[in-house]
């Protein structure tokens, strides 16, 4: 397939794997790499070092386009970005923050620049940077997400009409079907996030993989809103914090309820109760644990199939 998305990226199908902290790590990024796709070391877990043994170890397991996705609100950016920079990264992705800051920076070294959206407003001012692409994160998606609680159906038609760059959806995504819905909504191709953090590679705790695995419908509430809204699965964790907010708690109370490190206790060391599980609401679809491009190719072959079962109906 030759679109806007593989073209700007330089692979083979415009599938881009979620740059999820705790998860995506080298391993990841390489496999769906590998595979087609464009794969996305998350620098949001990684201290800046950390973060270059990834980008070494990636650029050694694949020849292929990877990205490194940047979380704008986390500490030591200076130092990630030239990081970045010197390790010859292409693509960065840059996400929960201002795309004002980084994007002249970034392209003045001749890297291709996405960000991370969730609303109209956001995708307008990120094209007015000088973006080049915007992924359109809907109400679905893991992780951090829009106040709004926009779905990705709502979403990416009404961002296809503000934007003339390419749309990369994202939030729900983790199979043919729903990538071929994104691409009739006016997506150029789609981000996968959940599908992927149950993979082989995946840095993911084994615990939180069985746990996403096992979740069924309804098992995630979007949390947080005062301070950075966040889809979690629910555990005592959020069940704390879904207390807290019903008595009205404040941006500085659920900042002492957080702590320090909550993500990495329960994604990445495997505290299914007191962490904290960010995944999306596609987890209730998720059955086995495979390898990267296992998935990749699944979801492209259903692609093809819901594409040619759309074809023949007769109308």
């Amino acid at each position: 397939m030759v679109n806007k998305i593989t073209e700007l990226f330089g692979v083979r199908y415009p599938v881009v794997q979620a740059g999820m902290v705790w998860c995506s790590g080298w391993r990841l990024a390489s496999a769906v790499a590998n595979a087609g796709g464009l794969g996305i070391i998350g620098a949001g877990s990684m201290y800046p070092e950390i973060l270059r043994e990834h980008i070494r170890k990636c650029k050694m397991a694949t020849s292929n386009p990877f990205a490194v996705n940047v979380p704008l609100l986390y500490p030591n950016v200076q130092e990630v970005m030239d990081i970045i920079v010197e390790e010859g990264v292409r693509i960065v992705f840059t996400s929960a923050g201002n795309p004002a800051i980084w994007t002249g920076f970034l392209k003045d070294k001749g890297l291709t620049v996405v960000h991370v959206i969730a609303n109209t407003k956001f995708a307008i001012k990120a094209e007015a940077c000088g973006v080049d692409a915007i992924v359109a994160e809907g109400f679905e998606a893991g992780g951090h997400n829009g106040r709004e609680e926009t779905t990705t159906m709502c979403l990416i038609p009404m961002v296809r009409d503000v934007v003339k760059i390419p749309v990369i959806a994202a939030g729900g995504i983790g199979s043919g079907a729903a990538m071929l819905a994104a691409l009739a909504l006016g997506a150029d191709g789609v981000q996968v996030g959940s599908a992927f953090a149950v993979a082989e590679e995946s840095s993911a705790h084994p615990k939180f993989k069985d746990r996403i695995l096992q979740s069924a419908e309804g098992d995630t509430k979007l949390s947080m809103k005062k301070l950075v809204p966040v889809r979690l699965l629910k555990n005592e964790f959020a069940d704390v914090i879904a207390q807290a907010e019903s008595k009205g708690a404040d941006a500085d109370e659920l900042v002492r309820i957080l702590g320090r490190a909550r993500a990495k206790l329960g994604m990445f060391e495997g505290d299914m109760e007191q962490g904290e599980l960010e995944i999306g609401q596609v987890s209730a679809m998720l059955k086995e644990i495979k390898p990267a491009a296992e998935i990749l190719k699944e979801i492209w072959r259903t692609f093809l199939e819901e594409k040619e079962r759309i074809a023949a109906m007769r109308f």
